[in-house]
């Protein structure tokens, strides 16, 4: 054998030597990297289940910022969401289930991060209409989502009863405004309100006072047209409801047209 050929031999061997020891190391800091995020995911699963919250979040967002790349890091980013739920911290919740669903649209449990998304909004509502209801858009939106988007989800039935609970809220904001003009005789911005109840948020269990008192708001203005409009639609759909013998009162003290 050559000198020529036994160096090329040589180098030929040290390489390929060098290669496997690469990639040897690789493997191996791939697997270091994978049981250190799941120990300490583990750890922090452990922390949540303790109830030991802040201490949950803080082993969380470090598997989150010492393993990016691990699939731990995503579990962690809902399981922190979900401890600021479980501590009823509504709206830091709100914000970590909308990021998670901004930045993982197409995760295995989106119909569960827009169910938690939308009753995280649900949950700040207040207990009486007469208060904010803002949030309640926002959660009718996510609610509607989850029962159109995940039809077979398990969270469609408890989203189309917490929609309907919106949405009667909604209606007793504007009857409550409604109540709040007509009592005071200001029939024009009761009358609107009335109107806009049976618009928006109609079959609601709110239909027929909100037609008797939107025919007796426009009455009092002299719009027998208009008045007569409602008790009558009141009579057609309600003939034996609560507000029918008052109806018939206002049409014939109020509704007979010149």
């Amino acid at each position: 054998m050559s000198i020529k050929t036994f160096l090329s031999m040589l180098v030929v061997t040290t390489l390929l030597g060098g290669f496997a020891t690469l990639i040897q190391g690789c493997s191996s800091g791939s697997v270091n990297e994978s049981n250190s995020a799941e120990l300490a995911f583990n750890s922090a699963v452990e922390f949540e289940n303790d109830e030991r919250y802040e201490e949950a979040i803080t082993k969380f967002n470090e598997v989150k910022n010492k393993h990016p790349y691990s699939k731990y890091a995503i579990e962690a980013e809902l399981h922190i969401a979900d401890i600021q739920y479980k501590r009823e911290a509504y709206i830091e919740a709100q914000t970590a289930y909308q990021l998670f669903k901004d930045f993982h649209p197409k995760n295995s449990k989106a119909d569960y991060v827009t169910y938690r998304l939308a009753m995280s909004l649900f949950m700040q509502l207040p207990p009486t209409p007469d208060r904010d209801l803002a949030p309640s858009t926002k959660a009718i939106q996510y609610f509607t989502e989850v029962i159109n988007a995940y039809p077979t989800s398990q969270y469609v039935k408890d989203s189309t009863e917490k929609k309907l609970a919106c949405l009667k809220m909604l209606a007793e904001k504007e009857a409550y405004i409604g109540n709040y003009y007509f009592i005071r005789n200001k029939y024009e911005p009761a009358q609107r309100r009335y109107e806009q109840l049976l618009s928006k948020y109609p079959n609601l269990g709110l239909d027929e006072i909100a037609m008797y008192r939107a025919g007796i708001s426009a009455f009092e203005q002299g719009e027998r047209i208009e008045g007569r409009r409602h008790m009558e639609e009141l009579l057609s759909k309600f003939p034996k409801g609560d507000y029918s013998g008052d109806a018939k009162s206002a049409l014939e003290k109020y509704g007979h047209t010149e």
